[in-house]
């Protein structure tokens, strides 16, 4: 398993339940890491691309939320430097969430939107 595999498995989970709840549909990653060509790093950092920015985001509105970042981890890992103070920059207008599993994540959004499945999901 890697962050990758977990991640991919969130948004596996997401497509399964978006018909019924079509809101997540707008649920999306945001391509920050990873390791890339050179080429390819320099092009998306001039497209805007940021460190530190969280892989997730739920662009859903709940209560006195704007929406919902998740940042995606595995094993052992913490938050960078970097993510810490984009955390930190952006404040409490959103819901924030550090997950080390598809089911956390799954868990998680499920919990913020009210979608009691995705609370349920395995």
């Amino acid at each position: 398993m890697s962050e990758h595999t977990e991640q991919k498995a969130v948004f596996n989970t997401l497509a399964w339940y978006e018909r019924k709840y079509p809101i997540l549909k707008w649920v999306h990653a945001i391509p920050n890491g990873g390791h890339r060509h050179v080429a390819v790093a320099k092009r998306m950092k001039a497209e805007g691309v940021k460190a530190g920015v969280w892989d997730i985001f739920v662009p859903v509105p709940v209560d006195d939320k704007a929406g919902m970042y998740l940042e995606m981890k595995f094993g052992y890992n913490k938050l960078s430097e970097s993510q810490q103070q984009f955390r930190e920059a952006v404040g409490d207008a959103y819901e924030w969430q550090v997950c080390y599993s598809a089911v956390e994540a799954c868990h998680a959004i499920g919990e913020y939107l009210g979608i009691s499945e995705l609370m349920e999901a395995k």
